[in-house]
């Protein structure tokens, strides 16, 4: 595109995605995908095969990366690794857990919404002893 203007790669953030095959697929055909100079990806294709310790491992890398904002993770997956998903406290890269095509999403895994719960219970206590 001729009149289009570049965005800068120094100040631009990276979308990271740990999934099944189908899910991270439409995330690539979606431009997502990323591929550095190290041949580092963005993703995580997670099968039969992947191990727990695989997983963990990409979620540390992805999460400690500074080009990276949303780490988008299939709840699923996250359950398998619930207590790093848990555990991380930072808001960036935000951890974002979405469904799967063969696993439907149950909100009350998404350690997202369990923070959010949790707030919000505690607001409502400390403006009731108001």
């Amino acid at each position: 595109m001729a009149g289009r203007a570049n965005i800068p790669t120094n100040n631009s953030a990276l979308i990271a995605i740990i999934a099944d095959e189908d899910t991270v697929t439409g995330f690539l055909m979606a431009g997502v995908g990323n591929v550095d100079l190290r041949k580092k990806t963005n993703y995580l294709l997670v099968d039969n095969k992947t191990t727990v310790k695989q997983i963990e491992d990409a979620f540390k890398e992805f999460t400690a990366r500074e080009d990276i904002a949303i780490v988008l993770i299939s709840q699923y997956i996250a359950n398998m690794i619930r207590f790093l998903v848990d555990s991380y406290n930072k808001p960036v890269p935000a951890i974002l857990e979405i469904p799967s095509k063969e696993h439907p999403y149950d909100p009350a895994h998404d350690s997202v919404l369990s923070r959010v719960k949790y707030l919000f219970s505690a607001e409502s206590v400390a403006s009731d002893r108001r």
